[in-house]
C-alpha cells in the first residue's frame, strides 16, 4: 500500500509495508502496522545481534523504521507491549535500548515473560500503538 500522506487522515486506513518488507507481506500475511485514521498499530518487531544489548538496539531501530515508514516517530507511541524470553535477564537490557530512544512522557507498558518468541532465538519482541500528535 502506498503511504500518501496528502490524504486526510481520517480517511487512511490499509496496512503499512516499509520497503524491504514486501515478502514478508506476501508470505506470512501480516502487515508490519496497520493504519486507522490518527492511530498506527505496529506488529511486534524483533532485533538481531549476538550481545543482548546488540539485540535490543536492533529492536528500537525496527520499530522506527516501521514508524517512520507510515510518517510517525518514537514520540507518537501511546501504548507498548513486550514480550521476553528469561524476562530477569532481558528487561535491563531492553528498558536502556528504549530509554535511549524514547522520553517522557512514557507511554502506557506492558510486559510479559514468554517461553519463546515466532523467531527462534529472538529473545525479546515489542508491539506499539502509536497515535499522531
Amino acid at each position: 500500500m502506498s503511504n500518501d500522506n496528502t490524504t486526510n487522515a481520517a480517511d487512511q486506513r490499509g496496512p503499512v509495508i516499509p520497503a524491504g518488507s514486501e515478502q514478508t507481506y506476501e508470505r506470512f500475511h501480516f502487515a508490519p502496522a496497520y493504519r486507522v485514521g490518527d492511530t498506527l498499530y505496529v506488529s511486534g518487531v524483533i532485533g538481531s545481534g549476538e550481545a543482548l544489548e546488540d539485540e535490543m538496539s536492533s529492536a528500537f531501530e525496527n520499530l522506527s523504521n516501521v514508524l517512520e515508514a507510515a510518517g510517525y516517530t518514537m514520540a507518537d507511541v501511546v501504548d507498548m507491549t513486550s514480550f521476553h524470553v528469561n524476562m530477569s535477564e532481558t528487561l535491563g537490557a531492553f528498558m536502556a535500548a528504549r530509554d535511549a530512544v524514547m522520553s517522557e512522557p512514557w507511554p502506557a507498558w506492558t510486559a510479559i515473560g514468554c517461553t519463546e518468541l515466532a523467531i527462534p532465538g529472538g529473545r525479546a519482541e515489542v508491539k506499539v500503538t502509536a497515535v499522531k500528535r
